[in-house]
């Protein structure tokens, strides 16, 4: 192991190497050269894609690009850690974008090189990336000065460069960057991540050499990244409203809306269309528990009809159904629910509930076959989904009998799928059920568990029974699925994240940015 003396020592070189820097050179008649002090001045001549006007800096944006930007008397950049934190839609991406090409082109001299980094769920070309090839495009100061490919912009003059990287550290080794963007640092939760952060340190002997984070909170106990930084940052001096500088580190994290267009009508209708935890989360830029309440369990009550009951029997109702099985532990239960074709909600059928144990373990030829393939003699029963993990066999076998079943694997962005779609009916009263001490007793005991991947819908103790809440689900998604298909492809709003029903996945987009 390495001596006290031989860490000092170390320190000492890295220290030595750090006051020795090398300062890039840039040319007097560089036609940047002018922007060299003033990044402010520079941001707001490039403009906007998506508006064709220059870019405006809110005043956060302003005094942050002033602090992070301002050269020392040796010619280096004051503080190698950035990390600037905002609600969703406070223009972190754009940020990025401009700051990173100002670095590069601006203050990085002849074959500078700078990278923005995927995290564990981005693609390599991920947000920041696409913004400054736009930016480039849509700004005269720029068009022309740079070419790009899928993963790579090269500026001409200089043959600096802007580089995708995926969130693979092993691609990152060798790098000398002055500029490296990690974006949604909340999402980094690989031990992949970690290493690829270690790996993309800024670099001391460069005097220009600086990584940026742009992000909004993550998961207690999860965004571990992301949660050593922001402690870290609120050890320095608070500067200006949520602006605080401290060794080697600016870091801006507001919980208040900060861009102009963050009205109040905003925050209305953000409250309205996230769950609350997501709320806190993006819009109050909190971090979180993964765990929080399914639903409100008034919600579920709102649903209930008096007038309604379990229907026996009725052969010309369409019925959609779910399974969701266990052997020995927990329960196994199947739910019909049907489309309601005039008040357009989704009405819950008949349902049933088995409880096996380890001493007697639940029979499946027995109780689901037999169930099911008396179900399909009661009812029109357009379609049945389970998940395969435990009835393979069974399966094979009521599909030999002419039933029409559907593999429904437990997948997370499955269960994000049927999971955010229950939500949303029983938010928004599209879901009628009749009174049942049972399936309200299992609504009251699942919660929504979140991780940076998605949600599904969990239980808080080993001995709640949610499967009925899990088959409602998977029974719900399949009959709003059959209504919307003639529509094209139904995209919700999952924690932040968009979600195509139809193909049971994530599209990759955020939800707010469509």
């Amino acid at each position: 192991m390495s001596s006290a003396r031989d860490l000092r020592r170390h320190a000492a070189r890295v220290q030595a190497e750090a006051q020795r820097a090398v300062r890039p050179v840039v040319s007097a008649d560089d036609r940047f050269a002018g922007y060299v002090g003033d990044p402010c001045g520079f941001a707001e001549q490039l403009l906007d894609p998506d508006t064709g006007r220059p870019f405006v800096l809110y005043p956060a944006e302003r005094r942050f690009f002033e602090e992070a930007l301002a050269l020392t008397a040796e010619g280096a950049l004051p503080f190698p850690e950035l990390l600037f934190s905002g609600p969703k839609k406070s223009g972190k991406s754009t940020l990025a974008g401009v700051l990173l090409v100002y670095v590069v082109r601006v203050l990085g001299g002849r074959f500078a090189e700078g990278y923005c980094v995927a995290n564990d769920f981005d693609q390599a070309a991920g947000r920041v990336f696409q913004a400054v090839v736009r930016i480039i495009e849509a700004s005269p100061l720029l068009r022309g000065t740079a070419h790009a490919t899928a993963d790579t912009i090269t500026f001409v003059e200089t043959g600096a460069t802007i580089t995708a990287l995926p969130s693979e550290y092993a691609g990152a080794a060798g790098v000398n960057p002055v500029c490296v963007v990690f974006d949604e640092l909340w999402a980094f939760t690989s031990e992949r991540s970690r290493r690829l952060w270690d790996e993309l340190v800024p670099v001391p002997t460069r005097a220009v050499s600086v990584r940026l984070t742009v992000t909004y909170a993550g998961f207690e106990g999860e965004s571990g990244l992301l949660e050593e930084l922001y402690r870290r940052g609120l050890q320095g001096v608070e500067i200006a409203p949520a602006l605080y500088r401290g060794e080697g580190l600016l870091m801006f994290w507001s919980h208040e809306p900060v861009a102009p267009w963050q009205t109040a009508e905003w925050l209305t209708q953000m409250r309205a269309q996230l769950r609350p935890s997501a709320y806190v989360r993006m819009i109050e830029n909190r971090f979180v528990s993964g765990e929080s309440s399914f639903v409100p369990l008034e919600w579920w009550d709102r649903c209930v009809r008096a007038e309604l009951r379990s229907v026996i029997a009725d052969r010309a109702l369409a019925v959609w159904v779910g399974v969701d099985a266990s052997v020995k532990r927990d329960s196994t239960a199947i739910v019909a629910v049907t489309w309601d074709s005039v008040v357009k909600r989704v009405r819950l059928v008949w349902h049933r509930i088995f409880q096996p144990s380890p001493d007697d373990p639940l029979d499946f030829q027995v109780a689901i076959e037999e169930t099911l393939l008396r179900l399909s003699e009661r009812f029109d029963v357009q379609k049945i989904r389970f998940d395969p993990y435990q009835l393979v066999a069974t399966a094979q076998r009521l599909q030999r009998a002419g039933l029409p079943l559907e593999e429904f694997p437990q997948t997370l962005d499955r269960l994000t799928a049927m999971g955010s779609n229950l939500y949303d009916l029983l938010k928004a009263g599209n879901l009628e059920v009749y009174a049942d001490a049972e399936l309200r007793r299992a609504v009251a005991s699942a919660v929504a568990k979140e991780t940076p991947r998605g949600w599904r819908i969990a239980k808080e103790k080993a001995s709640h029974k949610i499967d009925v809440v899990v088959a409602l689900a998977m029974a719900a998604l399949a009959a709003t699925e059959e209504q919307m298909s003639s529509a094209g492809p139904w995209l919700i709003g999952v924690g932040g994240l968009v979600v195509d029903l139809r193909a049971g996945r994530g599209t990759g987009d955020t939800w707010g940015e469509l």
